[in-house]
């Protein structure tokens, strides 16, 4: 159910982002006709300088390129289903070396356990010779 929800607000999130790119896009399609008609009844040109609204559309469309870019294409590599897939990725990875290092802390202390069981059988056959020797 949570995975579930996680979905749905993952789907609405992106809508909401086309959305209000679509907006932009409306909003820079009227805002341009507007400066030209601004640029035209008032003759604009002579008290700023010439051609200002081209340069103020050309860097709106920059921002809503900028927009687009964000929306369309960084969203998709870096979006929540990239962050989560590295996140899986980085866990996977890091449970693997756990694993590998429980593995090893096993392995050595299997040998340092027999080691010990060689070293006390050792002692065991070195005390009866001992005796031996000493009479």
């Amino acid at each position: 159910m949570n995975e579930q929800h996680e979905l749905y607000e993952n789907a609405r999130s992106r809508v909401q982002q086309k959305k209000r790119l679509y907006f932009h896009f409306i909003l820079f399609l009227v805002g341009s006709i507007f400066f030209i008609v601004l640029n035209k009844v008032f003759n604009l040109d002579v008290i700023l300088f010439e051609n200002w609204f081209i340069w103020t559309i050309v860097l709106w469309f920059f921002f809503l390129v900028l927009h687009f870019i964000n929306v369309f294409i960084t969203n998709r590599f870096m979006g929540k289903d990239w962050e989560r897939k590295q996140i899986d990725k980085l866990v996977l990875k890091q449970e693997l070396k756990i694993a590998k290092l429980e593995k090893e802390i096993a392995y050595e202390a299997k040998l340092k356990a027999e080691s010990e069981q060689y070293a006390a059988e050792l002692k065991k056959k070195k005390t009866p010779q001992d005796n031996q020797a000493k009479e």
